[in-house]
C-alpha cells in the first residue's frame, strides 16, 4: 500500500526540485516559503541576477578559485536561495511562515529570514524556530 508523504518531506522535496535551477556548480540550493495553511507562497534558488555573470558558464571568480567551502563569499556573484525566495514573497506571506531549504541557512540568510517575520526554518536533518533561536542539526 502506498503511503502519503508527510508535509515536511513534501516541501523539502519541492525545495530539492527548485534547487536544480541553481546557477552554481559548487552547490545548488533551493528554498520554498510555505504559509500556515500549507500553501506555497514563493520559491527561490541560488543564482546571479538576471543577465548577470553565470557561475555554470564559468563566470564566477569564487567558483573558479580554490577557495575552501564556506569562505570567499565576497567574490561570489550569487544571491542565495533564501534571499531570492524572500524577494518574490509578499511581506504578509512571510509572517509566521515556514521556509524549507535544501541546506542549513548561513548567518546572513538567517538574519534575512528573521527580519522577514518567518517563524521556522527546516532543512534536511535540522530545523530552527526563529523567534526563540533554538535549532537542531
Amino acid at each position: 500500500m502506498n503511503q502519503r508523504l508527510d508535509w515536511q518531506s513534501y516541501f523539502l522535496g519541492i525545495a530539492k526540485a527548485v534547487s536544480a535551477r541553481g546557477d552554481c556548480h559548487r552547490s545548488q540550493v533551493g528554498a520554498v516559503l510555505v504559509g500556515a495553511d500549507k500553501r506555497i507562497r514563493a520559491t527561490g534558488y541560488n543564482g546571479t541576477p538576471l543577465g548577470g555573470p553565470s557561475c555554470m558558464a564559468g563566470e564566477c571568480s569564487r567558483c573558479n578559485s580554490d577557495q575552501p567551502s564556506g569562505s570567499g563569499y565576497e567574490a561570489c556573484e550569487e544571491t542565495h536561495a533564501e534571499a531570492n525566495c524572500l524577494l518574490y514573497a509578499n511581506w504578509s506571506d512571510c509572517q509566521g511562515a515556514t521556509i524549507y531549504i535544501t541546506r542549513a541557512p548561513c548567518r546572513d540568510c538567517t538574519k534575512l529570514i528573521r527580519s522577514a517575520g518567518i517563524a521556522r526554518v527546516i532543512w534536511p536533518g535540522g530545523s530552527m524556530n526563529i523567534n526563540n533561536r533554538e535549532g537542531t542539526s
